[in-house]
C-alpha cells in the first residue's frame, strides 16, 4: 500500500489513474514519437550538408512557411523546408500539452517539466532560426544539444503520466540507491559525448581522423603543426576539407569519453546483476543501456569507415539521442524508486 499521508503522495505522485492522466499520456507519447522523427530530420540535414538550402526564415524563399508549392520541394530544400514544418507542428503540440496539463493537472512537478518543455521549444526555433539568418555553425550545437534535452524532458513526462507511475510502481525500491552514484555519471558522461559530437558534427570538416579504431596508423594521431601540414596536404588531395588540432582533439576525446562510458555500464550492469534479484527492472535497464552502447560504438565505427556517409551519421546521432533518454529515464526512475525513503 501507499502512503496515504498528502506531503507523502506530492513527493511520489502516486495517484488514481484517471482519463485525463491518460490523454496527457497519449499527447505526451505523440509529441514524443514525433520529436525523435524531428531528431532524425535534423540530422539528415546536418549529415548532408543542407542547413542553409533555404537562406530566410521564418519564410521560405519568400513565402509563407506553411504555403510554400510542393513543387519546389527538391534536392536539399526538402530535408529542410519538411524539418521546419515538423518543427512548427512540435511546436504546437507543445503548446496543447501545456494547456492541457495546466488545465488537467494540479501536481507541480508535471506543471514544472511542461513549463520547461515549453520554454525550451521556443528557445529551440529561436536557434534553429538565427542558425539561418546569422549564418553561424557554432548555434547549431546549442540547437543539437538542446533539441536532445528536450526529446528527454519529453519522455520524462510521458513517464510521470503513465499508468505505471501513476499507481506507484516505481516507488519502494531501496536497493535501488545503490546504482545512483554510477546512474549519475553515466548520465553526465553521455552528456558529454553529446556535447563533443555536436561540435564536431557542425564544424562541417567531415572526419578529422578518418581511420579507426587506430588514429592516422597510431594509437595516438599526431598533434604537431608540422604534421598537421602534411595531413591537410593529403586530405586536399583526397578531395577532402583540410581540419584543425582541435578537431583532431575532439574526436580523440570522443573516442576516449566512449571508452570511460563503456567502463561506468560495465560497472553499472555488474552492479544490477550482483545485487538485485532475477526480473529486477535495473538488471533488465542496464543490460539494455548495455546493447545500446554497443550498437552506437559500431555505428560510429562504421560511420568513419563509411567516411560518414548520411545516412549511418544520422543513426549514430539518432542513437545517441536514444541513450540519452534512456540515461535520463534510468537516473529519474532510481531516484523515484528511493524518494519515499527520504521524506520518511
Amino acid at each position: 500500500m501507499l502512503p496515504q499521508d498528502s506531503r507523502l503522495q506530492d513527493a511520489t505522485l502516486a495517484i488514481p489513474y484517471t482519463r485525463s492522466l491518460f490523454f496527457l499520456h497519449v499527447l505526451a507519447v505523440v509529441t514524443t514519437l514525433l520529436t525523435f522523427l524531428l531528431l532524425y530530420s535534423g540530422g539528415l540535414v546536418t549529415s548532408k550538408g543542407v542547413g542553409m538550402s533555404v537562406p530566410d526564415w521564418p519564410t521560405t524563399y519568400g513565402y509563407n512557411m506553411f504555403l510554400f508549392p510542393i513543387s519546389r520541394w527538391v534536392g536539399g530544400i526538402f530535408y529542410e523546408h519538411s524539418h521546419r514544418l515538423l518543427a512548427s507542428g512540435i511546436g504546437l503540440l507543445t503548446v496543447l500539452l501545456t494547456v492541457a496539463t495546466f488545465a488537467l493537472e494540479k501536481r507541480r512537478l508535471l506543471r514544472m517539466l511542461v513549463v520547461i518543455a515549453l520554454f525550451a521549444v521556443m528557445l529551440q526555433g529561436l536557434l534553429g532560426g538565427l542558425r539561418v539568418t546569422l549564418c553561424q555553425d557554432q548555434i547549431g550545437i546549442f540547437h543539437g544539444i538542446l533539441s536532445q534535452s528536450f526529446f528527454s524532458l519529453l519522455l520524462v513526462f510521458s513517464v510521470v503520466t503513465s499508468r505505471q507511475f501513476s499507481e506507484g510502481r516505481w516507488f519502494h525500491d531501496p536497493l535501488a540507491c545503490s546504482l545512483r552514484r554510477p546512474a549519475c555519471v553515466a548520465l553526465v558522461l553521455v552528456y558529454f559525448q553529446l556535447i563533443i559530437a555536436a561540435t564536431m558534427r557542425h564544424s562541417h570538416l567531415g572526419l578529422s581522423i578518418p581511420d579507426f579504431p587506430t588514429a592516422y596508423g597510431h594509437l595516438l594521431p599526431p598533434f604537431s603543426e608540422q604534421a598537421l601540414v602534411l595531413i591537410n596536404k593529403n586530405r586536399l588531395f583526397q578531395g577532402m576539407m583540410p581540419t584543425t588540432i582541435f578537431q583532431i582533439s575532439l574526436q580523440m576525446i570522443h573516442r576516449t569519453g566512449a571508452l570511460l562510458l563503456s567502463g561506468v555500464l560495465v560497472l553499472l550492469i555488474m552492479r544490477s546483476y550482483s545485487n538485485f534479484p532475477k526480473k529486477h527492472w535495473a538488471r533488465r535497464w542496464s543490460a539494455a543501456w548495455g546493447c545500446m552502447l554497443l550498437c552506437q560504438v559500431m555505428l560510429g565505427a562504421w560511420t568513419i569507415w563509411s567516411n560518414k556517409a548520411a545516412d549511418i551519421a544520422t543513426m549514430h546521432m539518432a542513437l545517441g539521442a536514444l541513450m540519452l533518454g534512456a540515461a535520463y529515464l534510468f537516473v529519474f526512475r532510481i531516484y523515484s524508486a528511493t524518494s519515499l525513503l527520504n521524506d520518511n
